[in-house]
């Protein structure tokens, strides 16, 4: 008996080596036949790498060429590639904070990177001063080429961790170093101000629809009402969007009830998006200013107000996108932002798509340097 099992044993690792052997091939094989799969592009690549005059740039610049050519071919508008350094940043953005010195960068007309400081940042605190030149960041050496993108990345990283900054200082071209530990630095997605002819007016300008907006949004609402203002205009004029959930959010601080929107992925049901109870600035005197900038999840906050009735839209037509982009991180820290799925706000007419949000008040900006939006909609807000 032991004989025979040891026979059937050893068959069944034979065959487990040649399962296994047979698997191996045919998954190459499989692999194989799809790195075959664009022939042309292939042999593209070969006669540009033999025959070229000219050197070919660097793989990566070679890679993220083709990538945007195939985006471009998809059919896709909003498709895009966005780099290492792109991504970061837009993702600081949306998120509403990142770990850094709290300095602002300029170039000058030399090219050179100059600094300064926010006040009470790292940065401040660590004696950068207005104006230093700013000359490396840890391994990175600035120079008149480098783009303004990689060096804030490489400012930014983990809060708590120490980044090296190398300086030059008029008058004398004194050379520091600085070695400053990265702190929580937030981007405010909102900023606000009283009417100045107008105390009772507060005016919350909305520059991106960020994580954090929605709170902002309530923050900037109760300091005003602090100092006065009854009565509110909110701005989306130039904000192209952000996160969709963010504008969901936003729109529901203004609603008391109903759909705020519905989207569909590919293949899958409808998804709603309702307000489950009042918000909480339901009944605040509002209008919302727009214009052709304004666009996907801004649009998603004018559109869910102006449906219900809720406040006068004024300005000019907004952008009309009604997509949604995911965003898929590469494995060298580059993004591809695909359209994904399609959504709209029931009871909107015309389709957004069609030619926008319609302004309730129509204004056209002139060349006078008079902001006539704004003044049609302090007005309207006064006789309301």
């Amino acid at each position: 008996m032991s004989r025979i099992r040891y026979l059937l044993i050893s068959l069944l690792v034979a065959v487990g080596f040649v399962s296994a052997f047979l698997s191996g091939y045919f998954l190459r094989a499989y692999f194989d036949s799809r790195s075959n799969e664009f022939p042309v592009l292939n042999q593209a690549y070969g006669i540009l790498l033999n025959h070229a005059y000219l050197d070919l740039p660097e793989s990566k610049s070679l890679e993220y060429g083709m990538i945007r050519g195939m985006l471009q071919a998809s059919g896709d508008p909003y498709a895009t590639l966005q780099e290492p350094a792109q991504h970061e940043l837009e993702s600081n953005n949306l998120q509403g904070s990142f770990g850094g010195i709290g300095v602002e960068l300029t170039r000058n007309q030399d090219g050179d990177i100059l600094v300064y400081p926010i006040i009470g940042s790292p940065a401040h605190h660590a004696g950068i001063q207005d104006g230093d030149q700013l000359i490396s960041v840890d391994d990175l050496n600035i120079t008149p080429e480098t783009p303004l993108d990689d060096i804030k990345v490489a400012i930014r990283g983990p809060v708590g961790n120490i980044v090296k900054i190398s300086v030059i200082r008029n008058p004398d071209d004194t050379h520091l170093d600085f070695r400053i530990r990265r702190a929580q630095i937030h981007l405010p997605s909102v900023t606000w101000h009283i009417a100045p002819d107008n105390p009772t007016i507060g005016i919350i300008n909305v520059n991106i629809i960020a994580e954090s907006t929605s709170e902002e949004i309530q923050n900037a609402v109760k300091e005003m009402q602090g100092k006065g203002s009854n009565l509110f205009i909110l701005d989306l004029r130039d904000n192209g969007g952000g996160l969709l959930t963010a504008g969901v959010d936003i729109a529901k601080l203004f609603l008391e009830d109903g759909i705020i929107l519905e989207q569909q992925y590919r293949g899958e049901k409808i998804e709603t998006f309702d307000v489950k109870s009042p918000g909480q600035i339901a009944d605040l005197p509002l209008i919302l200013l727009i214009n052709h900038n304004t666009a996907s999840a801004a649009e998603i906050v004018a559109g869910a107000i102006q449906v219900y009735d809720r406040a006068l839209l004024v300005g000019e037509p907004t952008f009309g996108k009604d997509s949604i982009q995911l965003i898929f991180d590469l494995q060298d820290d580059s993004s591809l932002h695909v359209t994904a799925a399609k959504w709209w706000i029931p009871g909107l007419s015309p389709a957004l798509s069609d030619n926008g949000l319609q302004p309730d008040i129509a204004i056209i900006p002139d060349d006078s340097g008079e902001d006539l939006v704004m003044k049609a909609a302090i007005q309207s807000l006064l006789e309301q």
